[in-house]
């Protein structure tokens, strides 16, 4: 669940079976001339073009959904008696692309595709501002996205350098306080290498910063330490002593982020485009 704004007016936005179903029920309340979102809701879907707009969406994503009953409401659409809610819509030809939820966040949902559609109906700005704010969220989630599977790349890494390091390192009967050292220690091999301090120098040289140093490290340097982390475990299979995997390893590490650093450089040099 997550939140977009648009001309003052909070929406929700939820992920339903992968796909991105926006609150038709909070853009409604946008709308300064009428009092309720059902009503705004109830009225665009008894309009012909909406209910048609509908239809067609549903024959191209959903293969269940039952036409004839479409053909119906479509036949009626525009009469002057024709009322149709979201529930009937919904329950009458096993429309997927609006949704009606409960709770907390409940009220009625749409597919993007359908909610830019409706935004019409609160007015063009409105609608023109959704797709902006939208497509913002996105850009945000994607920038996370890409943070995360870093950190996991990560994480991977991690559980293959400390399972060598059990393997190899780790004496039998060792109290519990002992295995916390040696990983410690191991963990600074990396940071030694990699930024030329402990990570209790640098706690100590910023003690107001939350975290630890790897928190604050930049991309490159993520992407040289996750590389860093197999290449340990690979020495400490091998038996190769500490001071000898500490001065091969900052070898490494220069040299993988001169490549790193050349490369940005050329995106830069290029507008940003790979080669």
């Amino acid at each position: 669940m997550a939140k977009i704004n648009v001309q003052q007016t909070s929406i929700t936005v939820i992920t339903v079976q992968a796909n991105d179903y926006i609150s038709l029920t909070d853009m409604a309340n946008a709308k300064d001339s009428e009092s309720r979102a059902a009503d705004i809701i109830k009225n665009w879907l008894r309009n012909r073009y909406s209910l048609e707009f509908l239809g067609t969406w549903e024959m191209i994503h959903n293969p269940s959904f039952k036409v004839v009953e479409f053909d119906h409401f479509k036949s009626l659409a525009g009469l002057p008696s024709f009322v149709l809610s979201v529930s009937e819509w919904i329950e009458k030809t096993s429309a997927i692309g609006i949704i009606v939820k409960k709770g907390k966040y409940g009220g009625t949902y749409a597919h993007k595709d359908i909610a830019f559609e409706f935004g019409s109906a609160i007015s063009v700005p409105f609608k023109l501002y959704l797709i902006e704010e939208f497509q913002r969220l996105k850009e945000e989630e994607q920038k996370q996205i890409g943070w995360t599977a870093k950190r996991e790349l990560a994480k991977i890494n991690y559980h293959i350098h400390t399972d060598a390091i059990k393997q190899n390192l780790i004496p039998e009967k060792l109290s519990k306080e002992q295995i916390n050292h040696v990983y410690a220690n191991e963990a600074d091999v990396l940071n030694m290498a990699m930024f030329g301090i402990t990570a209790k120098q640098w706690r100590d040289a910023n003690p107001d910063l939350k975290g630890n140093i790897r928190d604050y490290a930049g991309i490159n340097e993520l992407i040289c330490l996750s590389n860093m982390e197999s290449l340990n475990a690979l020495f400490i299979n091998e038996n190769m002593p500490q001071s000898q995997r500490l001065e091969k390893l900052n070898q490494i590490a220069i040299q993988q982020m001169k490549v790193l650093q050349d490369v940005e450089s050329r995106k830069l040099l290029k507008g940003g485009k790979d080669e």
